[in-house]
C-alpha cells in the first residue's frame, strides 16, 4: 500500500508514537522531507484446524522514501524488546526521530514491527509466551542508571532528556510505548529470520541496522541472505557470546552469537562442536572477561564480506561485555568494526541511544560509518 507523503498524514505518526509528551506540549516532529510513505506486510502462513485457521509469522514494514533518493541501498530499523518501530519516529520529548534523519541522508527508510509484536499479530495458541518490562526496570537499564544502576559505568549517564523516573513526563510518554513481546529467544529469530528474509527479497540489498535484543535478528538475517546485507550496524545487540552477563552465567546463544544455528568453516553438526575458552583476564577495569573460540577458531562462513559496526555507548549496562561479541566474530574472521561512543567525543549516553539528547550527533556518528563502508 502506498500513501502520498503529506505533512497531516506523517504529523499523526508522529502524535501516536509521543502522544503522552505531546500532551504535555512538547513540539511535534513533521518531517517534511518525506515524498513517499506506506505499508505493506511480509511473510505470514495458515496455520490451525481447517475453517478455524490464522495468519502466523508475518511482518509489519513501514516504508518512508526522501524526495530524492541518493543512496544506493535502503536502511532497514529493527528495533528491540519491548519496542515497536515507533522508536525511530520520534523521541518521547517530541524531538526528530532516527528515520527522518536517515531519509534526510538520503536514504530510503523501512521500519518493522517484529512479527508477534506491536502490529505484528501475536496468537496465543501459536506463538508461546510474552515477556514485559516493568516501569522499574527501564528506570534501571534505560533511564535513570546513574542513580540505579550497579554496573561500574552507570554513574556516566546524563543524556536521558528528564529525570527518568516515572511521573516525569517523558518517561510517561516512553513507558507508554512499551508492548510485550516473545520470551523465547528462538521462536524470535526463527519467525524473524524468515520475515527478514523475505523483505529484502521484496526491496533487495539493504543495510540493517538492529538495536539490543534484535541484534540477534540481524545474524540471522545475514545468515539466510548474506547476498543481501551490504553492512550490519549492530547497537548494543544481545550478548555476550554463549552466555548472559548476569549471576551464575546463565547459558545463552547456543551458537556463539544465535539460538538459531549458523554456518561455521569447518561445518559443526551441533552447537555442542564448539569449543570454546574465556580469557584469562579482562582487558581492562569494569569489563567482564570473554568467552570466545578455543583456538583454532572455525569461521562464520556468511559473514566474511559484509561489514560490521557493533558499538556501545559510555554508561550501558552493554559497556562491560559489547566488546566481547565483536571480538567474538572477529575471531570468527567477520570484518567487525567495534566502536565505544566516548572514543568518538559522544559522551553520556545509556542503552536507548535513539531516544536521548544527543539522538541526532549518533545517528550522524552511524551514518558516517555507513557512507565510508557502503558504496
Amino acid at each position: 500500500m502506498k500513501i502520498p507523503a503529506i505533512r497531516l498524514a506523517v504529523a499523526c505518526a508522529a502524535i501516536l508514537a509521543g502522544g503522552a509528551a505531546l500532551a504535555q506540549g512538547a513540539p511535534a516532529a513533521i518531517p517534511t522531507s518525506v515524498a513517499e510513505r506506506g505499508f505493506f506486510f511480509v511473510g505470514g502462513e495458515y496455520v490451525g484446524e481447517p475453517g478455524k485457521q490464522v495468519m502466523r509469522g508475518q511482518m509489519y514494514v513501514e516504508a518512508l522514501k526522501p524526495k530524492a533518493v541518493t543512496k544506493p541501498y535502503p536502511i532497514v530499523l529493527i528495533h528491540g524488546a519491548a519496542q515497536t518501530a515507533t522508536n525511530w519516529m520520534q523521541t518521547p520529548d517530541g524531538r526528530k526521530g532516527w528515520a527522518e534523519y536517515f531519509i534526510e541522508r538520503g536514504y530510503a527508510v523501512y521500519m518493522v514491527d517484529q512479527p508477534a509484536r506491536g502490529r505484528s499479530v501475536w496468537h496465543a495458541d501459536f506463538n508461546g509466551g510474552l515477556r514485559m518490562f516493568t516501569a522499574g526496570q527501564l528506570e534501571t537499564l534505560f533511564t535513570a542508571p546513574a542513580a540505579l544502576g550497579k554496573w561500574p559505568q552507570a554513574r556516566k549517564h546524563t543524556q536521558w532528556p528528564g529525570s527518568g523516573r516515572q511521573g516525569d513526563p517523558v518517561f510517561d510518554a516512553f513507558y507508554a510505548t512499551q508492548v510485550q513481546s516473545l520470551a523465547s529467544d528462538l521462536e524470535t529469530q526463527t519467525l524473524a529470520q524468515k520475515a527478514g528474509a523475505l523483505l529484502l527479497d521484496r526491496i533487495g540489498p539493504s543495510i540493517i541496522l538492529t538495536h539490543s535484543q534484535s541484534g540477534l535478528l540481524g545474524w540471522v538475517i545475514a545468515e539466510t541472505r548474506p547476498q543481501l546485507v551490504k553492512a550490519i550496524v549492530a547497537i548494543e545487540p544481545s550478548g555476550p557470546p554463549f552466555h548472559n552477563a548476569a549471576p551464575n552465567n546463565p547459558k545463552a546463544r547456543a551458537f556463539g552469537v544465535t539460538d538459531l544455528p549458523v554456518a561455521y568453516d569447518p561445518p559443526i553438526a551441533s552447537a555442542d562442536e564448539l569449543k570454546t575458552a574465556v580469557q584469562e583476564k579482562p582487558e581492562a577495569d569494569g569489563l567482564i572477561a570473554c568467552t570466545l573460540q578455543a583456538e583454532p577458531a572455525r569461521k562464520l562462513r556468511n559473514f566474511a564480506a559484509i561489514p560490521i559496526l557493533i558499538t556501545v555507548s559510555e554508561a550501558s549496562y552493554h559497556a562491560p561485555y559489547d566488546h566481547c561479541t565483536a571480538r567474538y566474530m572477529q575471531q570468527a574472521g567477520a570484518p567487525v568494526d567495534f566502536i565505544r561512543m566516548e572514543d568518538r567525543g559522544i559522551r553520556g549516553n545509556g542503552h536507548m541511544v535513539m531516544l536521548e539528547k544527543n539522538n541526532l550527533e549518533i545517528a550522524a556518528f552511524l551514518a558516517d560509518w555507513v557512507d565510508g563502508k557502503v558504496k
